[in-house]
């Protein structure tokens, strides 16, 4: 038995004070839609806009504000910024699937980024590698907020055009009106066009350069820096184009860490590590076994703890849900969690290079841990400066 620090941003009953999941809920009662609940205290709004930047922590954007003058500047505005809580684990399926849901991973299902499809037995992916025999409406088959404000208010998604029909977004952020944009540049624009134009409107705009960036060249490069330089450019940009009664909120879906190659582990390699286990999903910071029925979870645990220490946390599928790490589960999502999850403390990755491709091992920046470097992130309040919108 483990002892495990409550997650923070959700208790087992739902989503609480400071989570990724009341992003959208508090900007749809921002706007005036019935039934929502304004957690985050937005103010009242004709129009909103969350932008959604991939990767950036709240501690990496305060480490880097000198790359960000303008993020800095509201970031130093006590009233315009706070600090929120990514979904666990911290990856991009789970947080959006609950920053478009309102809800916490044990009821969207979306609880990891490789995870057990108990139907087929068999690991599947939720993000980028969707498998083609699992339906995303019936994996996650909450409703979301888009689905939600049909019919009350108009709402659209600008992101880069591959997104549009993928599984993720249909299992996530289903909808709202999809706008393709390929370039910074186009999105920016697309951005102020609409809403110029609506006289009320929910936005959700997602950036996905910075992540890109960090998993290939590491959050401490030259080329992390050059993609948060030109977030802030666009953000300056995008504020000084969008009409004045414009809520525009600037948000992340996890943070990040950089693992030095020598720190990349290939936990396959010692059978200790694996005895008894039938697959191995989760994220390389954050690895969740299955095991066969006859397996010695506890010896397993063991192994893991006498192999790494202190520099993991080990933890049973009851412990976490005891601990609210997934929120409330639904009895279907049960087994999408591995029976054994073990997080990673320090700046350190674990791979099964027998399910794995080898260039897995190339990313530097890595997520989806329960440090605070990868699930605290921010929420920015961005002063809107620009022109009188038209309307409709």
């Amino acid at each position: 038995m483990v002892d495990l620090a409550p997650w923070p941003g959700y208790g087992q009953s739902g989503p609480g004070s400071g989570s990724i999941a009341q992003v959208l809920t508090s900007s749809a009662a921002a706007l005036g839609a019935p039934g929502f609940h304004n957690a985050l205290s937005l103010p009242a709004s004709k129009r909103v806009v969350v932008v959604l930047v991939d990767g950036l922590g709240a501690a990496l954007l305060k480490r880097k504000g000198a790359h960000a003058p303008f993020l800095r500047s509201v970031l130093n505005t006590s009233s315009s910024y706070r600090t929120l809580t990514s979904a666990f684990p911290s990856t991009t399926a789970s947080s959006l699937a609950s920053l478009g849901t309102g809800v916490e991973p044990g009821l969207h299902g979306m609880v990891g980024y490789d995870v057990l499809d108990p139907d087929q037995d068999k690991v599947v992916n939720l993000l980028g590698n969707w498998d083609s025999a699992v339906d995303p409406l019936r994996w996650q088959n909450q409703q979301t907020v888009f689905e939600r404000l049909a019919g009350v208010l108009p709402t659209a998604t600008i992101s880069l055009p591959k997104f549009a029909n993928s599984p993720m977004t249909q299992a996530a952020l289903r909808g709202s009106r999809f706008i393709p944009a390929a370039t910074v540049h186009a999105r920016t624009a697309a951005a102020a066009e609409l809403l110029t134009a609506e006289k009320q409107v929910l936005l959700y705009f997602y950036w996905s350069e910075l992540d890109k960036a960090g998993h290939r060249y590491g959050a401490d490069s030259r080329e992390w820096e050059y993609e948060l330089e030109e977030l802030d450019a666009a953000m300056r940009r995008l504020a000084q184009q969008l009409p004045p009664d414009t809520l525009l909120l600037l948000t992340a879906d996890h943070g990040m860490i950089d693992v030095p190659e020598s720190a990349r582990i290939d936990y396959s390699a010692e059978p200790e590590l694996i005895a008894g286990v039938r697959h191995t999903g989760g994220e390389p910071r954050l690895v969740q076994l299955y095991l066969e029925p006859d397996a010695d979870v506890e010896r397993l645990r063991s192994a893991w703890l006498k192999t790494w220490g202190t520099q993991v946390t080990v933890c049973t599928r009851q412990e976490a849900i005891a601990a609210g790490y997934f929120g409330t589960v639904r009895p279907e999502v049960l087994p999408r969690i591995g029976d054994l999850l073990i997080a990673a403390r320090e700046p350190m990755a674990f791979y099964d290079t027998r399910r794995v491709r080898p260039t897995a091992m190339e990313v530097i920046g890595q997520h989806g841990s329960l440090t605070k470097a990868e699930r605290e992130i921010p929420l920015l309040r961005i002063p809107v400066t620009g022109r009188k919108g038209t309307g409709r």
